[in-house]
């Protein structure tokens, strides 16, 4: 065996700052594309904080890619650095709710947050104290650092109920913090949530709500182009930003697979020990990029909404001649996928509602026919490739 300092590399001669090309990354203004408009809503509804005022709070729906976490964490920054211009105490806090589902542990983050505890002299256990008192502490810390907290709630319709957004969005009408104000921006890929939100809620949540479309073919080579130098000089081919714009836009109009797939080109590249990243690795990135954001996309799904997929994609797997499956069909093997995991099945109406929601975030097709004894039917059909579909699936489990 050799030395295994021979297996590694002194150089990257593919990448000069990769960093530009990771998902989380928050580029700078210039590399933003696209969304002008949106952010200027955004700015609109955030303007007030620059003078101490309470923002407008907003609810923002969009497919997975269009730039909504991007654009609010941008317009969150600035109005950071534009209030403290005017002396103003501004400060914003991002929570996935995905990774924090529960009010306890979205409370618990948000304190975290904002806190510095040397400065307000108050701790934020990870365990140990009620939900109430997390929100007491998230009171006295908002009071004693900040005149306006801008709240994203990344994921929003993940939440396990909205008690904690009834709490932030009347925390100055109910006395909770005196000095302060709160301004909420929910995000989600569910265009629907708002109908299931509690009315008090979304009376008071609801002031503005923006939808950001897919990015286009131009628009995403926009995107790419102005985050080239992720690459050092002369190593992408000339066609590759626009293939992986033009795939990407066919698909979902999704920046983030767009990303993922140069990423992923160069790290062919890099792989194969080759100087220059080739149009030709771009398929194969785009099918690394699809199962990826496929399993960000199912990632915070609940059980039984993976379970109503399960159903589809054994379906699918299951039939030679057949992709496209009716509700009855789909429901009489979730109740088995049930079964198997020991749990009791949702109605079937509760399912098909799951399946749409499948649907709108491009994972399967629906289409109404006519025709059979019920008139008309609802089917389904799986867009996703069902072997991988399966393997995601097996792995959140």
């Amino acid at each position: 065996m050799g030395d295994t300092e021979d297996f590694f590399q002194n150089e990257d001669t593919i990448f000069a700052d990769k960093e530009l090309l990771e998902i989380n990354h928050l580029p700078q203004n210039e590399r933003i594309v696209g969304r002008d408009k949106e952010i200027e809503q955004l700015a609109s509804a955030t303007n007030p904080a620059l003078f101490g005022q309470s923002p407008s709070n907003v609810l923002i729906y969009g497919k997975t890619g269009t730039g909504k976490s991007l654009c609010a964490k941008h317009v969150s920054r600035t109005a950071v650095n534009l209030a403290d211009d005017n002396g103003v105490s501004v400060e914003y806090a991002y929570i996935d709710c995905s990774q924090d589902p529960s009010e306890t542990q979205t409370v618990r983050a948000l304190a975290k947050s904002f806190n510095d505890e040397e400065a307000t002299g108050v701790s934020v256990p990870e365990k140990g104290i009620s939900t109430s008192s997390y929100y007491n502490r998230l009171w006295e810390i908002l009071d004693e650092r900040v005149d306006v907290a801008i709240v994203i709630l990344d994921e929003i319709d993940i939440l396990d109920s909205d008690s904690v957004l009834m709490q932030l969005s009347r925390a100055g009408e109910a006395g909770k913090i005196e000095h302060s104000k709160i301004g909420v921006i929910g995000i989600s890929n569910k265009i629907k949530y708002k109908s299931r939100m509690d009315e008090r809620v979304k009376s008071s949540l609801c002031e503005r709500e923006f939808v950001f479309p897919p990015y286009d073919a131009n628009q995403l080579r926009e995107i790419l182009t102005a985050r080239d130098d992720a690459f050092r000089d002369g190593v992408l081919e000339s066609g590759v930003i626009p293939r992986a714009a033009a795939l990407a836009a066919q698909e979902h109009g999704d920046a983030r697979k767009a990303i993922d797939m140069l990423r992923y080109a160069g790290e062919i590249a890099q792989s194969r020990g080759v100087d220059t990243v080739q149009e030709e690795f771009v398929n194969e990135a785009r099918s690394r990029a699809e199962t990826d954001r496929f399993r960000e996309l199912i990632r915070g799904a609940t059980p039984h909404s993976r379970y109503a997929l399960q159903a589809l994609t054994l379906l699918s797997l299951n039939s030679d001649r057949q992709d496209e499956f009716r509700t009855s069909k789909v429901y009489d093997m979730y109740e088995q996928v049930c079964s198997e995991h020991a749990s009791d099945p949702l109605s079937q109406r509760r399912v098909r509602d799951l399946l749409k929601e499948h649907a709108f975030l491009d994972i399967l097709e629906q289409s109404r026919e006519m025709g059979g004894p019920d008139g008309k039917f609802m089917s389904h059909r799986l867009l996703e490739d069902p072997e991988t579909v399966q393997e995601v699936l097996l792995e959140t489990e």
